[in-house]
């Protein structure tokens, strides 16, 4: 699996196939199903615009609905338990929808990470329809309803009617065909981005585009529904959900929208940190860290979020806008490789390969030691047998790095103990990674970038991967179980499974510092061999 460079923005593993946007293109043209000439005029006619100030766009996306086939969207790609809250709700008369990224991610052809709801239902009604239902939020209440190992989100057109309005912020016309109309339209202009304000019926099998999200997703753009200013300022977390949608489906964002992503990119330090680590963990564990760690430092981001791997950003000379690639990126992009939005990683795992480049970072080792490093995390802390098989490596490692040194010809000896002081240098790193005062100093060598003493890292995440390294500091040949075979188990991966953890850790490593794949899969398979696997 040899390391590439990057394309910015579109990368290869995201998968945007032509095909949707081709449908998108044709169903935009005939306008399938649009809303009627008079809505139309009207709100074209008012001079305002629900969400695009810039570019030469002043008037209003015309609303549309169009038919689901159009689009290419099958009932069929609808979870199972979305379908059964969805039939639920609507056997006993409610009007339901889905709505939001879900939708985005179907026309597009991609899974979606979860399915969200919306019904005329009152999130009491919603209650008495489903045994196991909890209604959770103060200032914008929803329904978790459990259902099948899963919770769908469900929300009430009641509740969002509540949520105050940003209307008298433009000169929009609101639809006057209907009620019906009228409630979806106020709850999509309550919505983030206008790929994200899609509503689709599975019963009539129509789309709702009221925000001109379609038109969007054809342009591969990211731009918030309402002003980006009023909408950041109205919710700051949408700062880091337009950098972690633009990574994941490869778009690019609006000028007006990253204008004020950069401007107003210290306001996500008001989120609480529960909040910033599970953002960064959707950027991190979902498929799309390294074009996320390209868009965090594009904007400015990086700086607040991650001081450390900015710091080794500026220091190495990379350019906000830089294509080039460096370790770091290189061991995301491997790690890209093997997830997927259905398929993540334990939050464990992003850590600890952050943890192991800012050790390399801050003293380069020999590559033969940190292959040997990582067979030993893979096999649960033998360092003989991890010392072994690093020294009948022969291939060239990767030389476009500066954390890896040119080979030094190491014995066994050297080999072991290089192994030993690699990881403890990766358990003062993650003290530093996670102490305030150590944090605030990272970026002391650029005194124009933002001050940050941020540590949004649990304790119980640090300690989960104080544990990934801990068996190679035992003897030699103690050691502890390790994984058999070479197939990712993607369950005991989320859940963070030390075994499958410390197994996939020692596949990026090796893809990374020797990026050959056959290679990789012959030492690994030899780890397993020794061990009677």
């Amino acid at each position: 699996m040899a390391v590439i460079g990057f394309k910015f923005v579109r990368q290869s593993t995201l998968h945007l196939r032509p095909t949707p946007f081709q449908y998108l293109r044709k169903a935009v043209q005939k306008s399938i199903v649009a809303v009627n000439a008079s809505e139309t005029s009207t709100d074209e006619n008012s001079g305002g615009g629900v969400s695009i100030r810039e570019e030469g766009n002043e008037k209003s996306p015309a609303w549309k609905k169009i038919g689901t086939k159009e689009l290419g969207i099958h009932n069929s790609s609808i979870g199972p338990a979305a379908r059964k809250v969805l039939n639920g709700l609507k056997k006993r008369g409610y009007d339901v929808y889905l709505v939001g990224g879900c939708v985005r991610d179907l026309i597009l052809k991609q899974t979606p990470k979860d399915f969200d709801i919306i019904t005329s239902a009152e999130l009491k009604e919603v209650m008495k329809v489903f045994s196991w239902c909890k209604i959770v939020g103060k200032r914008f209440p929803i329904c978790h309803v459990h259902m099948d190992d899963t919770i769908v989100e469900v929300s009430s057109f009641n509740t969002a009617r509540g949520k105050k309005g940003v209307e008298s912020s433009h000169h929009t016309k609101a639809p006057n065909s209907c009620e019906k109309d009228l409630l979806r339209w106020k709850n999509c202009l309550n919505r983030d981005f206008t790929i994200n304000g899609l509503i689709l019926d599975p019963y009539e099998r129509v789309v709702y585009d009221y925000m001109g999200g379609i038109e969007d997703i054809r342009k591969a753009k990211v731009r918030t529904i309402n002003p980006a200013d009023i909408s950041f300022r109205e919710d700051c977390a949408r700062i880091l959900r337009a950098i972690r949608i633009a990574a994941r489906l490869g778009f690019s964002i609006s000028k007006e929208t990253a204008h004020f992503i950069k401007n107003l990119s210290s306001s996500v330090l008001r989120l609480d940190k529960g909040r910033l680590l599970m953002e960064i963990n959707y950027m991190l564990a979902y498929g799309s860290g390294e074009a996320s760690l390209r868009l965090l430092w594009k904007f400015g981001l990086l700086d607040i979020l991650l001081p450390f791997q900015a710091a080794y950003f500026a220091h190495h000379g990379f350019r906000r806008r830089d294509k080039r690639t460096n370790m770091l990126l290189s061991l995301f992009s491997n790690l890209d490789k093997l997830l997927a939005p259905n398929r993540p990683c334990y939050g464990s795992l992003w850590f600890a390969i952050l943890a192991l480049h800012k050790a390399l970072s801050d003293r380069p080792r020999d590559p033969l030691v940190v292959a040997a490093f990582s067979l030993a995390v893979h096999n649960g802390g033998n360092l003989l047998e991890a010392v072994n098989i690093a020294g009948m490596i022969n291939k060239a490692h990767d030389m476009r790095f500066p954390e890896l040194l040119d080979p030094s010809g190491m014995d066994a000896k050297a080999l072991e103990a290089g192994v030993r002081d690699l990881a403890e240098s990766i358990r003062g790193t993650l003290l530093q990674m996670t102490d305030e005062h150590f944090v605030s100093q990272a970026m002391a060598d650029y005194p124009q970038a933002p001050h940050s003493d941020l540590v949004f890292i649990p304790l119980e995440l640090y300690v989960k991967v104080f544990n990934i390294f801990e068996c190679v500091k035992r003897s030699a040949v103690k050691r502890s179980l390790s994984k058999q075979g070479m197939k990712i188990d993607y369950e005991s991966l989320a859940n963070g499974d030390i075994q499958e953890i410390r197994h996939v850790f020692a596949r990026i490593v090796f893809d990374t510092v020797f990026p050959l794949h056959q290679y990789q899969d012959q030492a690994l398979k030899s780890s397993s061999v020794s061990q009677g696997g």
